[in-house]
């Protein structure tokens, strides 16, 4: 069972490297969902801020693994 766990981890370890990156994008995601359902935002505005607020979180986990090393 433990070489079946093993596997497991190693397939999640692939696809999710970084568990805090992957959770930040799925908030935005669902916060950028939210302004489109609730307060009607146009796609072009929307799509907008998904692509800066997807890029600032990229720079910040870059920035943040930077001063790990």
């Amino acid at each position: 069972m433990t070489l079946i766990s093993a596997i497991g981890q190693q397939v999640f370890a692939l696809f999710v490297d970084d568990g805090s990156l992957a959770i930040a994008i799925l908030i935005w995601v669902a916060i950028v969902a939210g302004l489109i359902s609730v307060f009607g935002v146009s796609a072009i505005v929307a799509g907008g801020l998904l692509f800066a607020g997807l890029v600032a979180i990229l720079i910040e986990n870059v920035l943040r693994r930077a001063w790990q090393i």
